[in-house]
């Protein structure tokens, strides 16, 4: 097995990580990418209002897996709960022992590879991994990499790769946080990260989590999910504004709840029942042991007390999930948008997009019906109010 070492201080991860990360995995092949966040780096301290090792090591996980390499990628916490000074010799044997057979390879920007030998141990770094260097800009090539290149393979033998990565971000980590004091700087940062960072006041970064624009409140739900649960998101955003605009909805109230419908989705049964009872959410005997049904309470909460979104918005994410009788409009859109947006792909949900657009209550009744048959099929207890739904949508109910 081929793996791949990439530590550093991440502080913050941006994009430039991101891209020479995936990169370096795809030019080497690599059967398994670590990244590593430092505790304490040697070469450097941490500037004060530095991110803590948590925040970091959360920020990288949210890199990773916005990454998009399940299986290949893994965060590791080793250096964080090593004392002292993080040294890469030292982390290098502990992978070392944990993968004797394997091949390692120790990825690295310009600026480390050309110091590379005055590093603690560099004989040892060397006997230990290949390394991997990759440039931040078309400056980093030949003319740079060609001498170093060539001094470490004859000083220490050293398996060597470098790769120079035109038009990559070209920001360091300390000249980001500089940005990000200012309120600038979030091209630079994939949007979870950038969430995260608004949703922790990092940097120096203060800003009113409820009074946020489109794009921001975009980045905080993107940084509470998992990757794979974006696209899914932004669908039922745009899923949401075509049905508003076709029945009369406010298309605003509707984005906003689409945006943060699902931002709870991820949470453990225990996370969910803390929230509700945070927020004085009552749930019936099903839905405290059914974790599926608690994510759309849960969300409805951060929305309004996180987000001070309004009550309509409350409403139509608290009831995506099951449904209710006396529905109203926005909260029919939000239901059905997460129903039908275009990432679905399921038996009948052609008709049922038709439909939506045609009749939105009988598309509303089709989809219950769908989802009462499915849970029936499946030995699943349906809720009680998306019984309620259903019967208050059947034709002749009045």
């Amino acid at each position: 097995m081929k793996i791949g070492i990439y530590g550093g201080t991440f502080n913050p991860p941006h994009l430039g990580h991101m891209a020479a990360a995936g990169t370096a995995a795809a030019v080497l092949e690599l059967d398994k990418l670590i990244l590593i966040p430092a505790a304490e780096p040697p070469h450097k301290q941490l500037p004060e209002g530095s991110a803590t090792a948590k925040q970091r090591f959360d920020m990288v996980r949210l890199m990773a897996d916005n990454l998009n390499l399940p299986g290949i990628v893994e965060v590791s916490s080793m250096e964080l709960e090593r004392q002292g000074k993080s040294y890469t010799a030292d982390t290098l044997r502990m992978i070392r022992e944990q993968y004797p057979e394997d091949e390692l390879w120790l990825l690295m920007g310009t600026d480390m590879f050309l110091t590379l030998q005055y590093w603690r141990e560099p004989e040892t770094i060397m006997e230990l991994a290949g390394i991997c260097a990759f440039g931040r800009t078309e400056k980093d090539g030949e003319e740079l990499f060609a001498p170093q290149r060539a001094f470490l393979q004859e000083r220490y033998n050293a398996r060597l790769t470098t790769i120079t990565l035109p038009g990559l971000v070209d920001i360091s980590s300390s000249d980001l946080r500089v940005l990000l004091e200012k309120g600038e700087g979030r091209e630079y940062l994939a949007d979870p990260v950038y969430g995260y960072i608004l949703m922790n006041g990092l940097y120096h970064l203060q800003v009113d989590l409820k009074q946020l624009d489109l794009p921001e409140l975009r980045a905080c739900s993107y940084s509470m999910v998992r990757a794979k649960r974006i696209p899914h998101i932004r669908g039922t955003e745009e899923e949401a504004v075509r049905l508003a605009q076709r029945w009369g909805a406010d298309e605003t109230l509707a984005r906003r709840a689409a945006i943060l419908h699902d931002c709870t989705k991820y949470l453990e049964l225990d996370e969910q029942l803390a929230l509700c009872a945070k927020y004085g959410v009552e749930l019936d005997e099903l839905e405290q042991r059914a974790v599926k049904l608690l994510h759309s309470k849960t969300g409805a909460c951060i929305a309004k007390y996180i987000f001070g979104e309004p009550e309509q918005v409350y409403q139509a994410i608290f009831w995506h999930t099951t449904g209710k009788a006396e529905m109203s409009l926005l909260e029919k859109v939000i239901y059905l948008a997460d129903y039908i947006e275009p990432t679905r792909d399921f038996d009948g949900v052609e008709p049922l997009r038709k439909l939506a657009y045609d009749d939105l209550d009988a598309a509303l009744l089709m989809g219950m019906n769908m989802t009462i048959e499915e849970m029936e099929q499946r030995g699943v207890p349906v809720h009680k109010n998306t019984l309620a739904a259903r019967n208050w949508l059947l034709p002749g109910k009045d």
